[in-house]
């Protein structure tokens, strides 16, 4: 599902047009957005959680030339589902 088939979906289960239900995704999609960059997380009973990791500097290796190089340190979105999510698709 990509985003304009989930705002279809939003506009038809809350009988709403698909202009409202894109500005009300988008709201929540900037929301989580915000929350997660102010070092919040947003956690939705039954649905999951939205966190930070950090990941710390590394060093790896470039596979066509062999030679080392410095992995900066970096911050990555995480999901957790949560048990309402788990159990719907068992």
């Amino acid at each position: 599902m990509n985003k304009n088939e989930l705002v279809a979906a939003v506009a038809g289960s809350a009988d709403m047009t698909k202009a409202d239900a894109a500005s009300a995704v988008d709201a929540v999609l900037e929301s989580v957005t915000t929350a997660l960059k102010s070092g919040d997380e947003v956690r939705l009973v039954g649905f999951g959680t939205f966190s930070v990791a950090s990941r710390a500097a590394s060093e790896g290796r470039n596979p066509r030339t062999g030679e080392k190089i410095k992995i900066a340190a970096s911050k990555q979105p995480k999901f957790k589902a949560g048990k309402g999510l788990k159990d719907a698709l068992n």
